[in-house]
């Protein structure tokens, strides 16, 4: 993580918006989202041989959420921080041509894979509890590429979130008032063979449009 905020200076990212995950080991860890877009201004993202797509959830932070040593935050604590939600898209490739295969901390490094995320429209808050009953249909042009019920890997979009404020090796300025951060995917790692304008429709009226170019 200490690489991640070098190349963080080098590349002069200043926003506050990040993704969450686990190690193989169980630790949580996050990394810087770069580039950075809002769908609302437009979004083009650069596509790259072996680049990845995912649909998430994002949430954005109304409090500071500080390590509380001895007293875990509860899955309705941190639901209760959350100020705003969005539907988001994350653009994934490893400069690492093994990704996390060879060495999970080598892939850290690397801001966990990330090469690009967009933030799409505010939806309800209620989303991060009903996702899993959540249709979601993506497509790329002609092709769809997810069409089902969103799924993400822990079932709860929260987990690795109540995880990370929990960890106590996490930087004091984590998680403050304001920070975004992506939650994981709905609908797994999909492989984008060619650039091309995606569409995600998540439930009956969040819409999400980019370009991968």
């Amino acid at each position: 993580m200490n690489a991640q905020n070098f190349l963080k200076a080098e590349e002069g990212i200043a926003s506050n918006a990040w993704k969450v995950t686990t190690s193989p080991e169980g630790r949580p860890v996050t990394a810087p989202l770069h580039p950075y877009a809002e769908a609302i201004s437009g979004a083009a993202i650069a596509w790259y041989p072996g680049l990845k797509f995912e649909t998430e959830i994002a949430v954005r932070l109304g409090r500071d959420l500080p390590y509380r040593k001895g007293a875990p935050y509860s899955r309705a604590e941190i639901l209760d921080a959350i100020a705003t939600t969005y539907l988001g898209a994350e653009l994934l490739v490893s400069a690492v041509k093994e990704s996390g295969a060879v060495s999970f901390l080598l892939f850290l490094a690397d801001r966990l894979g990330n090469s690009g995320y967009v933030l799409g429209p505010t939806i309800s808050k209620s989303s991060i509890d009903t996702a899993a009953s959540t249709p979601l249909k993506v497509t790329q042009g002609k092709r769809t590429i997810y069409d089902g019920l969103a799924k993400h890997p822990k079932g709860d979009v929260l987990t690795w979130l109540v995880d990370y404020a929990n960890d106590p090796l996490r930087p004091e300025d984590s998680l403050n008032s304001g920070a975004l951060v992506t939650t994981g995917t709905l609908s797994g790692a999909v492989e984008l063979t060619e650039p091309g304008e995606i569409d995600i429709r998540f439930g009956g009226s969040a819409r999400l449009t980019l370009s991968v170019v």
